[in-house]
C-alpha cells in the first residue's frame, strides 16, 4: 500500500537526520495513535539508509527493564550481561557514536528505566538521530510516559511529529478499483491507515464500529491458514509482538512450512532474524479470539520452552507462569524479575512483579515488605498502606517484633502521604514501643527518624532535632548511610526553622546519599534543598538545584520526590509571575490521578486554583476544596496555611471578604511556630481581608515592610525578588492612585482578570478619571494569547538584543525581563529563543 500524506512528516525525518548528523542534539518524538502509520513512517525514512538499529518495546507482559536497550546491545555486539544500570548507559551511549539512526518503536509500553535511558539519551546524544514512536491516545492519566514527554519536549534537541489519520481523499485513493464504497470505507475507519489498510486488502466494508471491523478483517486472513498454522499463530499471539521463531517451534513444534505460511498470510513478517506482527491490533485481535480453555495451556506450553531453551527472560517467564497457573513458577520468576528491576532502579515494574509475586503466595511477610517499599518510590502510597498492614499481621503472628515495628513504621509513612495525619503519628508512636524495648537496631534508628520528620512537619522542632540525634547515634555505627542522610535532612529543616545554620547540613544530607546510592534520600535532600531555597525566595540558587534535582529523581526512578520537586517548582515559577509554565507543571501532577499521593496534590491544587481564581477561569473551587481536605487531614501547618490562604485570595478576588477573613484566621490558627515567611504571609492576608488579629512574632522583609505601612518598600522588596504579583498586591494596598495604576498594569500584564477588576474598582473609590477598561483587546486577539508587554519582548528577542538590552529598551528590571522570556518560550511552545524568534515573521 502506498504512504499518503506522509511526504512532511519524511521530509522533517530527513531534516532532523542531517542536524544531527552535523553534531545536533535530534530526539525526535513521532505520536499518534495506534494504526496511523509510525512504524511505516520509520520504515520508509530508514529504508537504504546504513547504520540503523532498532529496539520495540513489548506490552503484552510486564516489561523485562530495558529491553529496547538490550535489543540493540545484540544489533552493536555489545555484552552487557554483568554491567549495572550506570555503566548500560554509559557503554550504550558511546557505541551509538558510531549509529547514524536510533529507533524505538512503541515507547508507550516502555518500562521507567527505558523512559531514565531515554532522558540519558537526550542530555548526551549528538551525531546520531533517534527516533521514538508512542501511541498518544491510549496513554493512562498516570502514566509514566506523560511526564516524561513533558520533560523531553522542553530540551532543546527535542522535535516532535504528530502524525493525523488520512484524509477522505487519501482513502479514495487508496480505496481505488478496490471495490469497496470509499465513503463507507472512510466512515468506519475515521481515516486510520491500518484500519483502512486490513479493509481494503480484505475487499469488504466491515461492520460497524472500528475495532470489530479491523478485527474481522484479521481473523477472515487468519482463517484462510491450515489448521496448524492458525495454532502456531494463536501462539505466536500470546507470546508478544515480537516472537523468536525458535521460541515459537519449540513451544508449538511448528515446522518451517507452517512459519512461512503465517509470514505469506501477511499478518507476520521477517524483523531480522525473528519475526513480528506486522501491527499491534492485528496481535490483538488474534489474542482475543483464542478461547479461554486454551490460553493456560498454550502458555504452559511457551513456559516449558523458554525453560528447555535456557530463557534469563525471568519477565516473560513470570508471565507465562501466571497465565498458566504454575504459581510456583510465577512467584519464582516474578522475585528474580522484581529484584532485577529495582537493581535498575526501574521501581514501577519492579512493584508490578512483587504484585505478581504476592498474588502468587500473599502469606509472605518479605514479599510485603519488598512490594511496599517499591510501591513508596512511585508514590503509590494507598497500596504501601494495604501492604504494609498485612505485613505487620503476618510479623507479629510470627512473633518477629522488629519487622512488625518497621511495618508499623511504613504504615505511618503511608498514612503522612495519604494525609491521614493523626493515624500516621499514632502508628509512628506504635513502632516505636514495639521496637524499643528489643534494643538498638536499624528498624529503630529508622523508628525515630520517621517520627523526627513528624515532629519537624509539625514545627515541633526541638523534639525533631533530638530524636533525630538519636537515630544518628544509631544509625552511624551500622553503616546505615541512609538513615544518616534522611536524619540529617530532617534536622536541617528543624534547625531552619529555628533560625539556625541549615544549608551545610543539608548538603551533607544529599552528598552522602549520593555517594552511597541511596536514591530515595537523595531525592528528598534535593527537595528539600530546593524547596527551602524557594520558601526564603533565594531563587537564583534555587534554579540550578531544580534543574540537577528533577534530573537526579528522573534518572533514578525517584517519582515521590520528582512529584514533590514539581509542586514546590510550580509554586516558585507561580511566585516569578510565569503562571502558564506554572500551570503546565500542575497539570503534570494533577492528571497523574492513579499515583500522585494526596500529600503530593496539595500544593499544585493551589497554584492551579489561585492563577485560575487570578484570570477568573473555572474551576477554582473544586481544587481548593481537595487542598483544604488533605491540608486538614496532614495536620501539618504548612499545608493548612497554603491552602487556607488560597481559599482566602479566591473570596477576595470575589469580594466575599468575610469568607477571606474567615479563611485567615484559620490559616493564622496554624501559624504558631512558623517561619517569617509563613508569618508573614498570613499577616498580611489577616491585614487585607480587615481582620483584626495581631501579627506572629518577626516578619520577612517584604511583609514587615508592608506591615508597617511602607507599601512602596515592600513593592520594591518584591520586585527585587522578582515577584510581581505580591508586589503588585503591595502597590494595590497603598491607596493612592498612581500605586494602584502601577498594580493595575502589572495585573493586566499577568493576565490576572479578577486582581485588575479589583485595582479598577480601587482607582473608581479614589475618584480617578480614564480608567483602563478590561483586558486589552491584543492579548485577547493574538494567537498566542501574548500581552502587549511580551509582544514587545518578543520583537526585540527577535533583534538579537539580550534581557539585559531590552531591559534598558524597555525600562524595566532584568528579572521582570527574564520573567517575560519564559512566559513567551511558554506561551509559544518553544525552547529557545531563536526558536521563539522565528514565529514573529
Amino acid at each position: 500500500m502506498r504512504l499518503l500524506e506522509r511526504e512532511s512528516a519524511l521530509a522533517s525525518l530527513a531534516g532532523y537526520a542531517r542536524e544531527a548528523h552535523a553534531g545536533e542534539a535530534r530526539l525526535v518524538l513521532v505520536g499518534g495513535e495506534a494504526g496511523v502509520g509510525k512504524t511505516a513512517l520509520v520504515e520508509a525514512f530508514t529504508e537504504g539508509r546504513p547504520g540503523v538499529v532498532w529496539g520495540l518495546c513489548d506490552g503484552l507482559f510486564t516489561p523485562r527493564p530495558l529491553g529496547p536497550l538490550f535489543d540493540i546491545a545484540d544489533q552493536l555486539g555489545l555484552d552487557l550481561r554483568t554491567a549495572d544500570r550506570d555503566e548500560l548507559f554509559a557503554v550504550t551511549l558511546r557505541a551509538l557514536r558510531d549509529v547514524a539512526v536510533l529507533v524505538v518503536e512503541d515507547l508507550h509500553w516502555a518500562d521507567e528505566a527505558t523512559i531514565d535511558w531515554i532522558r540519558y539519551l537526550g542530555r548526551r546524544l549528538r551525531g546520531t538521530v533517534a527516533v521514538f514512536t508512542y501511541r498518544d491516545d491510549g496513554l493512562s492519566r498516570g502514566d509514566p510516559l506523560r511526564l516524561a514527554l513533558g520533560d523531553l519536549g522542553t530540551q532543546r534537541g527535542t522535535r516532535r511529529i504528530g502524525l493525523a489519520p488520512l484524509s477522505e481523499p487519501a482513502v479514495r485513493a487508496l480505496a481505488r478499483d478496490r471495490g469497496v464504497d470509499p465513503a463507507e470505507l472512510y466512515r468506519l475507519t475515521g481515516g486510520n491507515p491500518y484500519f483502512v489498510t486490513e479493509l481494503v486488502r480484505d475487499g469488504t466494508d466491515g461492520t460497524d464500529g472500528i475495532p470489530a471491523s479491523a478485527a474481522d478483517a484479521v481473523l477472515a486472513r487468519a482463517a484462510r491458514l491450515r489448521p496448524d498454522a492458525r495454532a502456531v499463530l494463536d501462539t505466536a499471539a500470546l507470546i508478544g509482538t515480537r516472537v523468536d521463531p525458535r521460541l515459537l517451534a519449540e513451544a508449538t513444534g511448528a515446522t518451517p512450512e507452517a512459519l512461512d505460511d503465517l509470514v505469506a498470510s501477511g499478518l507476520l513478517t521477517g524483523d531480522g532474524a525473528g519475526l513480528r506482527f506486522r501491527h499491534e491490533l492485528a496481535r490483538l485481535a488474534v489474542e482475543r479470539a483464542v478461547p479461554p480453555h486454551r490460553t493456560a495451556p498454550a502458555h504452559a506450553a511457551v513456559l516449558a520452552a523458554l525453560q528447555r531453551l535456557g530463557s534469563g527472560d525471568d519477565a516473560s517467564l513470570a508471565h507465562h507462569a501466571e497465565a498458566a497457573g504454575d504459581r510456583a513458577a510465577a512467584l519464582h520468576h516474578a522475585v528474580r524479575a522484581a529484584r532485577a528491576a529495582a537493581g535498575l532502579r526501574s521501581h514501577r515494574e519492579a512493584a508490578a512483579q512483587y504484585h505478581r509475586a504476592v498474588r502468587a503466595d500473599g502469606n509472605d511477610p518479605q514479599l510485603l515488605d519488598a512490594l511496599a517499599f517499591e510501591l513508596s518510590m512511585i508514590d503509590a502510597w494507598a497500596g504501601v498502606a494495604e501492604a504494609a498492614e498485612r505485613a505487620r499481621v503476618l510479623w507479629r503472628a510470627a512473633g518477629n517484633g522488629l519487622r512488625e515495628g518497621n511495618a508499623l513504621r511504613m504504615r505511618s509513612a503511608a498514612g503522612v502521604s495519604l494525609c491521614r495525619g493523626e493515624e500516621a503519628l499514632a502508628d509512628a508512636e506504635a513502632a516505636i514501643a514495639v521496637l524499643e524495648p528489643l534494643g538498638p537496631s536499624g528498624e529503630l534508628a529508622l523508628a525515630y527518624g520517621h517520627l523526627a520528620k513528624h515532629h519537624m512537619l509539625a514545627d515541633r522542632n526541638a523534639e525533631a532535632i533530638e530524636l533525630a540525634g538519636r537515630a544518628q547515634a544509631i544509625a552511624a555505627p551500622l553503616g546505615r548511610f541512609d538513615l544518616v542522610s534522611d536524619t540529617l535532612n530532617t534536622e536541617a529543616v528543624a534547625r531552619l526553622m529555628l533560625g539556625e545554620a541549615w544549608i551545610p547540613r543539608m548538603r551533607r544530607a544529599l552528598d552522602v546519599a549520593i555517594e552511597h546510592g541511596h536514591d530515595e534520600k537523595a531525592g528528598r535532600a534535593y527537595t528539600n534543598l530546593y524547596g527551602l531555597l524557594c520558601r526564603a525566595r533565594r531563587y537564583a540558587e534555587a534554579e540550578p538545584v531544580y534543574h540537577e534535582a528533577i534530573a537526579y529523581c528522573d534518572e533514578h526512578d525517584a517519582d515521590t520526590y520528582g512529584t514533590c520537586l514539581r509542586g514546590e517548582r510550580a509554586a516558585s515559577l507561580a511566585r516569578m509571575g510565569r503562571w502558564d509554565e506554572a500551570l503546565a507543571l500542575c497539570r503534570q501532577v494533577l492528571t497523574r490521578v492513579e499515583e500522585a499521593s494526596p500529600i503530593n496534590r496539595i500544593y499544585p491544587l493551589y497554584v492551579d486554583a489561585t492563577i485560575r481564581a487570578r484570570r477568573d477561569e473555572d474551576g477554582v473551587w473544586a481544587a481548593l476544596d481537595e487542598a483544604a481536605e488533605s491540608a486538614d487531614g496532614a495536620g501539618e501547618p504548612q499545608w493548612i496555611i497554603k491552602a487556607r490562604i488560597g481559599r482566602a485570595e479566591a473570596h477576595w478576588l470575589a469580594g466575599r471578604l468575610s469568607a477571606a477573613r474567615e479563611e485567615a484566621e484559620l490559616a493564622d490558627d496554624a501559624c504558631v511556630r512558623a517561619d517569617g515567611w509563613l508569618r508573614g504571609w498570613v499577616a498580611t492576608w489577616l491585614r487585607r481581608t480587615g481582620s483584626d488579629r495581631p501579627a506572629r512574632g518577626e516578619l520577612a522583609e517584604p511583609f514587615a515592610l508592608e506591615w508597617a505601612g511602607d507599601h512602596a518598600g515592600a513593592a520594591a522588596a518584591w520586585d527585587a525578588l522578582g515577584c510581581p504579583y505580591d508586589a503588585a498586591l503591595a502597590r494595590l494596598g497603598a491607596g493612592d492612585e498612581d500605586g494602584v495604576r502601577r498594580a493595575l498594569a502589572a495585573f493586566d500584564d499577568l493576565g490576572a482578570t479578577t486582581a485588575a477588576r479589583v485595582a479598577r474598582q480601587r482607582l473608581r473609590d479614589l475618584g480617578a478619571r480614564s480608567i483602563p477598561t478590561g483586558p486589552r483587546t491584543a492579548t485577547r486577539a493574538h494567537p498566542h494569547g501574548l500581552t502587549r508587554r511580551e509582544q514587545e519582548v518578543l520583537d526585540l528577542v527577535a533583534q538579537g538584543l539580550t534581557n539585559a538590552e531590552i531591559a534598558a529598551r524597555l525600562v524595566l528590571s532584568v528579572k521582570t525581563v527574564d520573567h517575560h522570556v519564559s512566559a513567551v518560550l511558554a506561551k509559544l511552545g518553544v525552547a529557545t529563543r531563536a526558536e521563539a524568534a522565528r514565529k514573529t515573521g
